[in-house]
């Protein structure tokens, strides 16, 4: 009975040693007994005393709030060190308090109060109450952060993306907590907007294509081409940062919340004046905006555009660029060809403002006036000779010499050579002028020809005797009379009876103005002669001789 006692006592006396006696590596309840060097001595029961740092009972940042008599929980890694004392911590003890807490409000989606209180590489430290925490440097707000110390030690709300008790590992976002705030109130500002709304904002940020515009909270995109109704190349032309705007909501995405904003519509649109403003046919000054491979963009007035077609720009220069011909920002004169009020598109003429240049020449120039000009060109088929009013006229190959073939007297003319030239024809709408070289000195065939026609009866010079005939001259113009037709009888067909100089009178048979050539017959003269007094005085059968009838002819005529 006495042994039971004893077991029973041992038991209870064990027992109560395993109440009063706290755990290693466990929060204890303590009191503070006393504050020296420090240092806050505890009583943690069981006549067990610790020591702990002043500064761990402190926020960072803050001063340490502790007093004799306070109750804590201190965290207690051994019972006993060297000097008989329990070895207890404060900030041990709020860790395991503040893991405990942030898990809950990670599991719960929560938000937690925290207070950055030192920059690391990449971020920032966070006390979450007694835990550190990571918070990246692309957390820390909605948009980049040069300086984050007035947000230093500040307590704040954060948002735990990720926690590891193990490896004490927490990451926190105060960006996520601005972003939903921001999104209740963009959802809100945005819910007190409507289409077609005109309202005030403030220009945050430009861009090129646009600019972003602040209505309180929330950010609208006012585009480049709804900022005015004439062109406008980039926006800093009209807007500045920070400057307050009036505008007018255009279309509200209810799902990306995204708003579009004009200026442009809040201004009276040019384009319904157009037509009353611009006939078709008047002439206006202009002003070149834009420069294009297909031709230059003229602003009539703010807000109102005409597109000179690179084929409406000049008479004479066609396979130009038109960056040749005018430059932007110069002052033209158009012509409005053409309006469309659908498609908001004016043609516009550059070269109907100047007259027709082949039309002056053709004024100023009648056929057979003589010019003068550089050869521009030289093809197979003739001359290009530069003429006043910056326009061509063409020497046909026909056209260069009375004397030579075409192929061959081209072979005289270089680029570069100045010629005298005659106007043959000018034909306007085909933009063509012809010029002629060899009409120069005037006709000299047609000239020396001019009373001559088929029948006719000349006088003639030798010149030369060939074998085959006789070369003579007639008013400069050379010919051949061919030995067959140097008499009616054939035993006078001698060349030789003639000499150079003899003056004798001929038939013309053909006048060629193409060959330039008369074709002649002493052979045909007698053969008609004979036929004329043969019809005057009678037949030969009536019994009078031939040489009868031409003697009596012959004496008539002396």
């Amino acid at each position: 009975m006495a042994n039971a006692s004893m077991e029973e006592f041992e038991a209870l006396l064990n027992e109560s040693f395993e109440m009063d006696t706290p755990e290693e590596g466990s929060v204890v309840k303590g009191k503070v007994i006393a504050i020296e060097a420090g240092q806050a001595i505890i009583d943690v029961g069981y006549k067990m005393e610790g020591r702990v740092e002043l500064k761990e009972f402190a926020n960072p940042g803050e001063a340490p709030e502790i007093a004799v008599g306070d109750e804590v929980e201190v965290f207690l890694r051994a019972a006993e060190n060297a000097r008989g004392e329990a070895v207890i911590s404060r900030e041990m003890a709020r860790r395991e308090e503040a893991w405990d807490r942030l898990e809950k409000a990670y599991a719960d989606d929560a938000r937690v109060e925290g207070a950055i209180f030192g920059r690391v590489k990449g971020g920032f430290t966070v006390d979450l109450g007694g835990a550190v925490a990571f918070l990246p440097g692309s957390q820390v707000d909605v948009r980049p952060v040069r300086d984050a110390g007035p947000l230093m030690g500040l307590k704040q709300p954060f948002q735990i993306l990720k926690m590891d008790r193990r490896r004490g590992n927490i990451v926190v976002s105060r960006r996520a907590i601005l972003e939903e705030s921001r999104a209740e109130q963009r959802a809100e500002v945005i819910g007190n907007l409507s289409e077609g709304q005109t309202v005030d904002g403030v220009v945050k940020n430009i861009t090129e294509y646009g600019a972003f515009v602040d209505l309180g909270g929330v950010d609208g995109l006012l585009h480049v081409t709804d900022m005015a109704w004439r062109r406008v190349n980039h926006p800093s032309e009209i807007l500045n940062i920070g400057e307050t705007i009036k505008v007018q909501v255009i279309k509200i995405n209810k799902e990306t919340h995204r708003i579009s904003l004009g200026m442009k519509q809040l201004q009276e649109d040019p384009w319904d004046l157009v037509g009353a403003k611009y006939p078709l046919g008047s002439v206006h000054k202009g002003r070149v905006t834009n420069i294009t491979d297909y031709g230059a963009f003229v602003e009539l007035e703010p807000g109102v555009e005409g597109l000179v077609h690179v084929s409406e720009m000049s008479w004479t220069k066609k396979n130009v660029h038109p960056g040749k011909i005018v430059s932007t920002s110069q002052e033209v004169d158009v012509m409005v060809l053409e309006i469309d009020g659908a498609k908001r598109r004016v043609s516009l003429g550059l070269k109907q403002t100047m007259r027709n240049p082949w039309e002056v020449f053709a004024e100023t120039h009648p056929e057979g006036t003589q010019v003068e000009g550089e050869v521009k060109n030289i093809t197979e088929f003739g001359l290009f000779i530069g003429l006043e009013g910056d326009i061509d006229g063409m020497v046909h190959l026909s056209d260069l010499s009375w004397d030579e073939r075409g192929e061959d007297a081209i072979q005289n003319y270089r680029k570069g050579d100045v010629v005298q030239a005659v106007v043959s024809e000018v034909d306007v709408e085909k933009e063509r002028i012809s010029l002629s070289i060899k009409a120069l000195g005037g006709d000299k065939f047609a000239e020396a020809v001019g009373g001559v026609k088929r029948g006719s009866v000349i006088t003639v010079n030798v010149t030369a005797i060939e074998d085959g005939g006789i070369e003579v001259e007639y008013e400069g113009m050379k010919s051949f009379i061919r030995r067959s037709d140097l008499s009616r009888d054939r035993s006078e067909q001698r060349p030789e009876r003639f000499s150079v100089g003899d003056k004798v009178d001929v038939r013309v048979t053909n006048v060629d103005s193409k060959t330039r050539r008369l074709g002649l017959s002493i052979k045909a003269r007698e053969i008609a002669e004979e036929k004329e007094a043969v019809e005057q005085y009678g037949s030969s059968d009536s019994g009078a001789s031939l040489g009868d009838i031409l003697g009596a002819a012959l004496k008539s005529g002396e």
